[in-house]
């Protein structure tokens, strides 16, 4: 068996399959979903050989292999790329790397021979499991009896993939967002599956005490708190009435990848519209609304919003941005998000 074979023992008609599924996870791009595929299917294929077992090929389906399997950089390199001159083993070692970095796979060097464990696997054949595109989603109030764990696991994978190290749990998130919801519910929606009412996107609107709004004006890494391991939330909550809070802070708005599409994203933007109608009645002086775009597509879409750069961090690429809440309420969301990708 060969490595530059792997197309004919997995053929990329079946690949396809998986990596249209894992396209959209954080950080996956699709040419890293199809590495990701074709180690999995190598991986997987070599140690049935190992054990003495001869699996009919070409495989229709992938298993994940048991444990760890030998894996040289060399063996990675003409997996990934075949007989093409584009790619080095060091290449294909920095690739293994993103895909350990991703929390795919699992690498393991004793100083002579490096060893993978394929982490992740899809929960259901890919040939049986829905399209994403075709799952209809509908906004509703976040409870936190039954969404707080599913929210807090895609954010804690979403500030995971952002932080380039996995220093966000989940618990953590999950305690916040309790909290959150004991204090001010009516800020916090989701939009969720209609078939098995699970959420898959999520947003708080979080009005801001007069007193922390000289946050917004110190560089915007000093009010990181579901991301951090701060301990004090540097942004206090107004209470309901108060007639001196002018600012509100999206503190979170999320949807996960798999699901950020177009009609989604207008979706929940208008969902967010209409809760700031609502909330507007509690505190009828608010004017403000500020937050911080950590993805790239997070940034492209505030900007097409019409949100602008106002605190920037000195030492970190992120930026406090702004937008007047009246304005934010008379766009366009269809017209404002349609020359921009999401994939």
């Amino acid at each position: 068996m060969h490595p530059t074979d792997i197309d004919q023992w997995f053929p990329l008609l079946e690949q396809r399959k998986y990596v249209s599924q894992l396209q959209g996870q954080v950080g996956l791009t699709r040419r890293r979903a199809e590495y990701f595929v074709k180690l999995w299917a190598y991986l997987y294929i070599k140690q049935q050989h190992e054990l003495g077992n001869r699996p009919k090929l070409p495989l229709a389906q992938l298993d994940l292999p048991t444990g760890f399997v030998t894996c040289t950089h060399r063996e990675a390199q003409e997996i990934f790329y075949g007989d093409q001159d584009r790619g080095s083993d060091r290449a294909a070692g920095m690739m293994i790397d993103k895909l350990v970095a991703l929390g795919l796979i699992e690498k393991n060097f004793d100083g002579n021979t490096t060893c993978i464990r394929v982490r992740f696997s899809l929960p259901n054949n890919p040939e049986s499991r829905e399209s994403p595109e075709n799952i209809q989603l509908i906004p509703d109030a976040f409870n936190p009896r039954t969404d707080t764990i599913p929210v807090a696991t895609f954010l804690a994978h979403y500030y995971n993939w952002i932080n380039k190290k996995p220093t966000v749990v989940p618990h953590r998130i999950a305690r916040i967002l309790r909290a959150w919801a004991a204090k001010y519910p009516k800020g916090m929606r989701v939009l969720r599956r209609t078939d098995n009412h699970h959420p898959v996107a999520f947003y708080v609107l979080y009005p801001v005490s007069q007193e922390s709004e000289e946050n917004f004006f110190l560089p915007p890494s000093k009010s990181l708190f579901l991301n951090t391991d701060i301990q004090t939330d540097p942004i206090q909550m107004a209470v309901a009435g108060d007639m001196e809070c002018t600012s509100i802070q999206v503190r979170g708005w999320q949807i996960d990848f798999p699901y950020k599409q177009a009609v989604n994203i207008c979706k929940s933007l208008k969902d967010v519209a209409n809760t700031l109608i609502e909330i507007q009645a509690d505190f009828p002086n608010l004017c403000d609304i500020y937050t911080i775009a950590l993805h790239p597509a997070d940034q492209l879409l505030a900007s097409a919003l019409g949100f602008q750069k106002t605190t920037q961090d000195p030492q970190l690429s992120l930026c406090w941005i702004y937008i007047a809440l009246d304005k934010f309420l008379a766009i366009d969301f269809e017209q404002a998000v349609s020359d921009l990708k999401f994939d």
